[in-house]
């Protein structure tokens, strides 16, 4: 049975922080609601569509998923289980946000087979939070990671951001060190971008631009002060324990984010809500980022569904019946894009994902994916990389070192066809 990666988009959000460029916005719970409506009949026709194929992991994501009432996301849940065949084992993953969370969610969210937490702290300095633009405290950050232990999870990972305006290496280091306290199963530390029509980008675009070109800032921390952050980010959480298996995110043994492997694999992945994107069998989809088309989409969707049940899946406006008749229904119209990737980006998408990963890939994990060998496409670059003590090839393997590690920008540029 091949296997398929799931995404649910929760949209909404106390608040916008004044870096995000996520879709992601405020909503009244009668639009959460009618959302949420939405999003099972979504599940439902895709479902159908897609029930050859079983679900190794689920991801939660957003916006602020844990805003989302515990009823709501129950049934979203509920949902995914009556329509996919999720594997016993499966990572489950919810995103939280502290100061969004409740003794009574975090049962639910038990009840309903999640598995794993992805918790927002970004800074353990409340000056940095209230820069961000963050609805938490550190304080209650620490009350929501005692209460989720406190329910059982096992499994957590802390979202930390680093060259925060006025951040220090050392700062950010403290803030590393507190959160290394709580022994959290995975970490996530990367450095702040500053996205175009963002309130950060506003104030801080042409400080950006000096970081980028090496120049002086003044508000964010300078390009030296960025490496050296990252440098003694992985000293210190490789003398913690952890591996360091992705260019931004570490996990003790065993521990590392299954989910997003996937993604820097090309595992095929189904992505569900607004604005969700999609890749399946060398096809990227992006649903509408329109909330009313969104809705109004989906009505279309459960419409088709109830008149003419699916039974093998469905191509363009093109529905097979459960005798296997050819029947056209209204038009879907979900997808604000649909691309198939050529066979060239398709293995520049092998490099650039794979060499993200610590350890690399497989040479004939090349071979496997395009039927030639590597050195048949990408020999030179390979060679002139490892030339540069950026690249090492070891039995079959493909990986970075550290340096290239840190080039890691300049290493997938090569990969260029």
């Amino acid at each position: 049975m091949k296997i398929l990666e799931l995404y649910i988009h929760i949209p909404f959000c106390v608040k916008k922080c004044d870096y995000c460029d996520f879709l992601s916005f405020a909503a009244d719970e009668q639009t959460q609601k009618s959302y949420v409506a939405a999003l099972q009949k979504e599940l439902v026709f895709y479902g159908a569509k897609y029930k050859g194929r079983r679900i190794t992991t689920i991801f939660i994501g957003g916006g602020t998923p844990s805003w989302l009432r515990e009823e709501s996301m129950q049934a979203v849940m509920e949902t995914v289980y009556q329509n996919f065949a999720v594997d016993g084992d499966a990572e489950i993953t919810i995103e939280c946000n502290p100061g969004t969370v409740t003794e009574h969610k975090f049962e639910v969210y038990r009840k309903i087979g999640i598995n794993r937490l992805s918790i927002g702290l970004q800074s353990a300095h409340n000056d940095e939070l209230k820069i961000l633009g963050r609805i938490h405290t550190y304080e209650q950050f620490l009350k929501t990671y005692d209460m989720a232990r406190k329910h059982g999870f096992t499994n957590i990972n802390i979202d930390l951001m680093s060259s925060l305006p006025g951040q220090t290496p050392d700062i950010f280091c403290d803030s590393l060190h507190r959160v290394l306290q709580l022994k959290p199963e995975h970490i996530s530390a990367y450095s702040l971008i500053i996205e175009k029509g963002t309130p950060f980008y506003d104030l801080y675009k042409f400080d950006a631009v000096r970081q980028e070109a090496g120049m002086q800032t003044e508000s964010l921390p300078t390009e030296e002060e960025e490496y050296q952050t990252t440098k003694m980010t992985q000293h210190i959480l490789k003398e913690a324990g952890y591996h360091w298996y992705e260019v931004s995110n570490f996990a003790k043994p065993g521990y590392e984010c299954r989910h997003n492997i996937g993604y820097w694999k090309r595992v095929d992945y189904l992505g569900v809500g607004l604005g969700a994107s999609s890749l399946i069998d060398n096809v990227r989809y992006s649903n509408t980022r329109d909330l009313y088309t969104y809705l109004s989409e989906c009505e279309n969707i459960h419409d088709c569904y109830m008149q003419y049940p699916l039974t093998e899946g469905v191509t363009g406006s093109a529905v097979y019946s459960a005798d296997g008749t050819h029947i056209l229904v209204p038009a879907v119209n979900l997808h604000a894009a649909a691309e198939q990737t050529t066979r060239n980006e398709q293995m520049e998408e092998f490099m650039f994902l794979g060499l993200r990963m610590r350890d690399g890939f497989y040479r004939e994990e090349f071979t496997q994916a395009f039927g030639i060998p590597i050195e048949a496409v990408y020999g030179d670059a390979l060679n002139h990389l490892q030339q540069e003590e950026l690249l090492l090839k070891r039995e079959g393997r493909i990986y970075l070192t550290d340096k290239g590690m840190d080039l890691n920008n300049y290493v997938v540029a090569q990969f260029m066809l």
